[in-house]
């Protein structure tokens, strides 16, 4: 079976068990590691694996062709985006008419960042830049950028790049809403089993919690620079009870999230009962 998901530490962390062959009656999985804007695009155009990692932002998209599966996924409190600048500040207006670069028109951080600045930014934000999040904070420290959405470990890094926290837009949300955060969906094609796919998926967090040694050369062998503490770090923050099994508060925020986004004409509106 086909896969693709991030080399990030919480999907290696995830997938672990199953990419070894550790899970009972699963098939093999041949695994493309991949940006999450790529997959994306993959996803919504009919492309790339069965099964794949994207944002819960994409899903309005893919939800005809691909079914999401209610675990294995990126979704919680305490965990969200971040607003960068390189000047210090934390006054929204500043970002009126900037240059803002973001990892992807059809990420969760992309819907969070804009809902957020129609209730905070007068007048608005300027030009959107897409770029792969590794390179958004090199570029607002360039000073290419005017602000940068981050996501993943950069909350854990970005005073290394000389950065200021502009605002916390997973504290926004949370504040707001009383909701956690939906980030990153786990989605099969609707022509596979996905019951089994649920199972062999959830099987995968939980072996991995009942092994969390094992899987640490895997997760670093794709961890790039990061050392053993950030990836713990993010494991800690994006791998939860919501990895394990959505439940309703889950599905709450997730309609919740595509609900508003689709009220300010940034998604199409999404049937709940494809959602389930």
């Amino acid at each position: 079976m086909k896969i693709a998901f991030s080399p990030c530490p919480n999907d290696t962390f995830v997938f672990h068990a199953w990419v070894h062959g550790f899970i009972p009656g699963a098939p093999k999985l041949d695994v493309t590691y991949a940006d999450i804007d790529k997959t994306n695009h993959w996803a919504a155009n009919g492309k790339g694996p069965e099964v794949q990692k994207i944002s819960y932002a994409a899903l309005p998209w893919v939800l005809s062709d691909y079914a999401l599966i209610p675990c294995g996924g990126a979704l919680g409190r305490g965990c969200g985006p971040l607003v960068l600048t390189k000047d210090s500040t934390n006054d929204p207006s500043f970002m009126t008419g900037k240059k803002v670069a973001v990892p992807s028109e059809r990420s969760t951080a992309y819907l969070l960042f804009r809902l957020w600045a129609a209730q905070n930014v007068p007048g608005g934000v300027g030009e959107i830049v897409v770029m792969p999040f590794h390179e958004i904070m090199p570029a607002v420290r360039r000073g290419e950028i005017d602000a940068g959405l981050v996501i993943h470990e950069a909350r854990f890094t970005y005073h290394s790049y000389g950065l200021t926290m502009m605002t916390d837009l997973g504290d926004w949300w949370e504040s707001d809403t009383g909701l956690p955060i939906p980030l990153g969906a786990i989605i099969a094609h609707r022509s596979l089993d996905i019951k089994a796919i649920t199972n062999w998926t959830r099987a995968s967090v939980e072996y991995a919690w009942a092994n969390p040694n094992l899987s640490k050369p895997y997760i670093m062998k794709h961890a790039e620079e990061l050392s053993m503490e950030v990836a713990q770090s993010h494991i800690s923050l994006y791998v939860n009870e919501y990895t394990a099994n959505l439940g309703d508060d889950g599905f709450t925020a997730v309609t919740s999230l595509l609900k508003r986004a689709a009220n300010e004409g940034l998604v199409p509106d999404v049937d709940e009962a494809m959602l389930r």
